[in-house]
């Protein structure tokens, strides 16, 4: 696989904030990447920087091969799908996608057949004659990504594009999404600030954090192997638990700093007597079983599917049951846990062990 997108040693500067360092990322022809991570991380600025919409201050940036430098964004045949839509309001649903194409010379016939065809894909046939106003914000949001793809670029860019969609719609629009990739055998870059869209929509995952590549990967193996304190945090939902503890004497187990704890085995040796950070995923908290933990139980949620149990400890923890249970505040649950599913990070610097 040759790369579409290749980022080499990108750097940002906004006078004196350093919004990219050092970034270098390789994307492959007709994957699907997501750009993650919490506000002011860097991903849009990446994401706007590929487009031309931002210039780096250093540092080599190719699309299909050739050197980005100088070239302005409608020359870099890429096509970016916004947050907002960004569609005309005075211009029908065919208007609104056929523009690009009328301002490159297209004719009028080939432009409407054109758009035929990218609104049968996109399930807009039927609102062809309609305003932006008469469509609903899932509707404007498939406009805008047929306005993308009717250009058949090298690359579509996507900028936390279903924000302002309600949940239920969200998920809808994930699966569209990724259906139209597949479709199209498309290279995508997507920016989002919710893991679950970038776990379940991507190929490949890229966590930023304060301008730099944090971790990427698959979305497994972020979840499995996370690099730091941070990605493990980050990936997966609920959060994971981090609980202060000692690596026993022997090596082989963890002794958590809270109450009611035996230590936990770790499958492996660790350096005796270290101060860590466990990292215990809520989901793999088993209550009932290998009992190794007596935590206190401080609130009960039930979805019907799960239930979510918070503990009464310092820090507190999530516990997440597959089945519904009969636990309530104030009592106390026996819980347990697999070696592999413990994670341990050094306590000064948060990388995994």
């Amino acid at each position: 696989m040759s790369a579409q997108i290749e980022l080499s040693n990108i750097d940002k500067h906004y006078g004196h904030f350093h919004a990219l360092k050092g970034v270098s990322l390789s994307i492959e022809k007709g994957s699907f990447v997501a750009l993650v991570g919490p506000s002011g991380c860097g991903k849009s600025t990446l994401l706007r920087s590929i487009a031309g919409l931002e210039s780096i201050t250093s540092g080599t940036l190719k699309i299909a091969g050739e050197t980005m430098t100088g070239v302005p964004p409608r020359k870099r045949d890429v096509a970016m799908v916004f947050q907002s839509y960004a569609l005309y309001p005075h211009m029908t649903v065919e208007e609104n996608l056929t523009y690009s194409l009328r301002l490159h010379g297209v004719g009028k016939a080939e432009a409407r057949a054109k758009a035929a065809e990218v609104a049968a894909t996109t399930g807009l046939s039927a609102l062809l004659g309609r305003y932006p106003r008469e469509l609903s914000g899932g509707q404007r949001q498939r406009v805008a990504m047929g306005r993308a793809i009717i250009r058949n670029p090298k690359a579509f860019l996507f900028d936390e594009p279903l924000s302002n969609l309600d949940a239920a719609l969200r998920v809808h629009m994930r699966k569209e999404i990724r259906a139209l990739h597949d479709r199209l055998g498309a290279t995508s870059v997507y920016v989002t600030h919710d893991q679950i869209e970038a776990m379940t929509m991507a190929d490949h995952v890229v966590v930023m954090r304060d301008g730099v590549i944090e971790q990427q990967g698959s979305p497994l193996e972020l979840y499995d192997r996370p690099v730091s304190k941070f990605v493990a945090g980050f990936i997966g939902s609920p959060a994971m638990n981090f609980v202060p503890g000692t690596v026993t004497a022997d090596g082989q187990s963890v002794q958590l700093d809270i109450a009611g704890s035996q230590p936990l085995p770790l499958g492996r040796t660790v350096e005796a007597g270290r101060k860590v950070l466990a990292g215990l995923r809520p989901e793999h908290l088993l209550m009932g079983g290998n009992a190794q933990l007596q935590l206190p139980v401080a609130v009960v949620e039930s979805t019907g599917s799960m239930t979510y149990v918070t503990t009464a400890t310092t820090p507190e923890m999530t516990v997440v049951e597959t089945r519904r249970t009969g636990v309530k505040a104030g009592d106390t649950i026996s819980v347990g846990i697999a070696p592999e599913h413990i994670h341990l990070f050094d306590v000064t610097t948060e990388r995994a062990l």
